[in-house]
């Protein structure tokens, strides 16, 4: 199905926080004030090697956060200060040149904080004990996301993972069976377009992976201070239209719904006290390493970091909590899921419930089984491809998720 991207447009929303629409046709450019504009430097023009891989800071009876270890469920008892006064082993150490930091600044102030190896090299477990403890995510939900990352990203049989760029070497034992394992810095698997504060990768050469100080102001405007799940989804929905149009390799496939959860992030895990709490523009500044200029511009200071006196959210954030705001962000602004062909020549998908680019099966059950399918299914990658996952990732996934999905009415692969 192939629909004109001016069809698509033609919403009032559309000229909400971006400067491109004053270029538009019939547009009266005085009315949009002048955008922010930042250098978009890559961070790391080659992916760093650090010969000293240090492990995460280990936990103890002292400071035991959720209680959380060797890949084993926590308590779950949240609000609890993070880090604990006197724990300096999750002190913040900003990364070296040597050091591994990708697209997403939850994982990235984890590995600041120690929660995660300070090289960027990461394990499975790390991953499960790091969610856990420090932003009191449930364990399914941290198994989930462990599982999606290291399976697409990572190497299932050593369970490492980078958080950023290819580290393969590091990785993996001997090759790999997904080839070159790219870390989260991969493009269409656990990485997408209509990134929050990440360029869309072929606007960047590639780079998905540095702050965008304009897209981060961007944000700011749309949500003035408060970065709830309204003010959110109607930036996702101007991140979705900027993209579909200056980007003619546009790519907003089944698993870009992911990043719907990652956005609710903001508001559920990042405030102190999570959803109890506030989530406004310091709390995000300090996760996102986000520096204001005199301009009103962003730049990145290389500190994503917890903020002073936090604490983190009460209750534990479940793989159903996940899919109800997944859904939620995108009901409130609904949009295709699909492609551009070419600029301006948009093509819809059709996978699993998303039939004709919509996805019509938005219940909590069909967004859990969609997430499910995810990790253990040949989803498209492209409009032209999709990502075949061998048999030894298939099995990885299921052997992690099954137990975790078991209850969710999902058909479940049988391993």
């Amino acid at each position: 199905m192939h629909l004109n991207i001016f069809v698509l447009s033609i919403v009032a929303e559309f000229a909400l926080g971006f400067s491109f629409v004053a270029e538009l046709p019939g547009v009266d450019s005085t009315l949009f004030r002048n955008v922010k504009r930042v250098s978009k430097d890559k961070r790391q023009v080659n992916c760093p090697f650090n010969n000293d891989h240090p492990g995460a800071a280990p936990y103890n009876s002292q400071y035991p956060y959720t209680g959380a270890q060797n890949g084993l469920p926590g308590t779950g008892v949240g609000g609890v200060k993070v880090p604990a006064d006197g724990d300096t082993a999750h002190k913040f150490e900003a990364p070296g040149p040597d050091d591994i930091r990708g697209p997403c600044p939850g994982l990235n102030t984890a590995a600041n904080h120690h929660f995660l190896s300070h090289d960027g090299i990461t394990t499975f477990d790390e991953l499960l004990d790091a969610q856990q403890n420090l932003y009191n995510v449930d364990y399914g939900l941290a198994v989930a996301l462990a599982t999606l990352g290291v399976a697409l990203d990572g190497d299932p049989v050593t369970e490492k993972l980078s958080l950023g760029c290819d580290a393969t070497s590091r990785t993996a034992l001997t090759g790999s069976l997904l080839g070159d394992e790219l870390g989260l810095d991969g493009h269409n698997k656990f990485e997408g377009d209509t990134s929050l504060t990440r360029n869309d990768y072929y606007l960047a050469n590639g780079d998905v992976y540095s702050f965008n100080g304009s897209l981060f102001a961007n944000m700011q405007d749309t949500c003035n201070g408060n970065f709830d799940r309204d003010n959110l989804a109607l930036y996702k929905y101007q991140r979705y239209q900027q993209s579909l149009a200056e980007n003619g390799n546009f790519y907003f496939g089944p698993k870009t719904l992911l990043l719907y959860g990652a956005a609710s992030f903001l508001y559920e895990l990042f405030p102190s006290f999570g959803p109890a709490g506030t989530p406004d523009l310091p709390t995000m500044e300090s996760f996102f390493g986000a520096q204001s200029d005199e301009n009103g511009g962003y730049t990145f200071n290389n500190a994503e970091q917890i903020p002073s006196n936090w604490y983190n959210r009460k209750t534990p954030y479940t793989l159903v909590d996940l899919a109800v705001e997944i859904a939620a962000q995108y009901l409130e602004h609904p949009v295709l899921i699909g492609g551009n062909v070419a600029q301006g020549d948009f093509d819809a998908l059709n996978f699993s419930t998303i039939q004709n680019g919509i996805l019509t099966d938005t219940s909590t059950e069909g967004i859990l089984c969609l997430i499910y399918q995810f990790a253990t299914e040949n989803v498209p990658s492209s409009l032209s491809g999709v990502l075949e996952l061998p048999l030894q990732v298939v099995q990885f996934a299921a052997g992690k998720l099954n137990p975790i999905f078991q209850n969710y009415g999902c058909p479940l692969v049988q391993t």
